[in-house]
């Protein structure tokens, strides 16, 4: 019996496939059953930053002097033009929530191996404000966060950090004004809960940083650690 619902199910799979065939979001070609959003020829050529293999990578030194960090990696980069935007694209305008917890899960299978995760209680997605998150429907770093929450077993709080203010994009503007433009926009809730922990910052794309800095210096009021997980910055 259970050989014949396995081959059921097989079948159902194969014949769904060829009426509905999902494709790689990077090469749109046909993905093969235990394939997820990336085909395995894209997952490999994924350009990875390896930031976890050294200290003192390119997102630790963005971020000196201005937040105390413990570890900062980055697991890939794009370039203008490069397919692999269509990762960050697709996941943060095309509605396609599930490609966050994807490669939330890839970046944490990755770093399973480091002492990356050692010591981190609780994970802080960046938050969106609620009109934004209301019109998008989700919010793209926290199903990152959730993708990451799902291999490792840490939880992920939604609670403790509110997005005030519904900022304007920050793609054209000057660094000054990308500054203005994030002031004062984090408010802490139930702080108390944090005293002592290690946090994980989750985010999905890193420019400047100013967004991240924001969040990190409301987090760094409470005592405690902080450290900082982005799935992608610009080449």
């Amino acid at each position: 019996m259970k050989h014949t619902l396995l081959f059921i199910k097989d079948w159902l799979h194969s014949f769904l496939s060829l009426l509905f065939p999902r494709c790689c979001i990077v090469c749109g070609r046909p993905l093969s059953k235990g394939e997820e959003c990336l085909c395995t020829i894209c997952n490999i050529t994924l350009p990875r930053t390896n930031c976890h293999l050294r200290k003192d990578n390119p997102v630790e030194r963005l971020f000196w002097e201005q937040i105390p960090l413990e570890r900062a990696p980055l697991f890939f980069f794009y370039r203008k033009g490069s397919d692999f935007r269509q990762i960050l694209h697709q996941l943060k305008y095309g509605g396609k929530k599930k490609i966050g917890t994807v490669m939330g899960r890839y970046m944490a299978a990755e770093l399973l191996d480091s002492d990356f995760f050692e010591g981190v209680d609780v994970i802080i997605p960046i938050p969106l404000h609620k009109k934004k998150q209301q019109f998008r429907d989700y919010n793209q770093s926290e199903c990152i966060a959730r993708g990451i929450a799902a291999v490792m077993g840490i939880a992920v709080c939604v609670e403790s950090v509110v997005r005030r203010k519904n900022t304007e994009t920050q793609t054209r503007k000057s660094v000054f004004e990308r500054w203005e433009n994030v002031d004062g926009i984090f408010e802490l809730n139930h702080a108390d809960s944090l005293v002592g922990k290690h946090i994980l910052i989750v985010d999905d794309v890193l420019r400047t940083g100013v967004t991240t800095v924001a969040c990190a210096s409301r987090l760094a009021e409470v005592e405690g650690a902080i450290s900082v997980l982005t799935l992608a910055m610009a080449d």
